[in-house]
């Protein structure tokens, strides 16, 4: 077995669980999906996504009112109505695929 170096990180538990249930589905381990990040820094010889502020803010729905937050979800509808949507099976199979090869 190759040598291993422990990381101890500090992370939100809402957030944790979240990429934890996803990494989970995709059948990839969180050590091996922490190791395939480093491993991108390392090739992009820095962060491996854009950082920076999406051009439309994404809305906070905490702080939107009753009419904002119904607007929304409107616009959600619109969008499963007008078939800009791909189901999540198919998303994960695509996923599968782009990580086993």
């Amino acid at each position: 077995m190759a040598k291993t170096a422990n990381l101890y990180a500090r992370i939100e538990p809402d957030i944790k669980e979240q990429a934890e249930e996803i990494l989970d589905a995709l059948g990839v381990p969180v050590s091996n999906a922490i190791n395939m990040f480093y491993k991108q820094i390392i090739l992009q010889r820095g962060i491996p996504f854009e950082v920076k502020l999406p051009a439309v803010p994404v809305p906070d729905m905490s702080v939107l009112t009753k009419e904002q937050l119904k607007s929304e979800i409107e616009k959600g509808f619109a969008d499963v109505d007008a078939g800009r949507v791909t189901p999540a099976a198919e998303v994960f199979a695509d996923l599968r695929r782009e990580y086993r090869s």
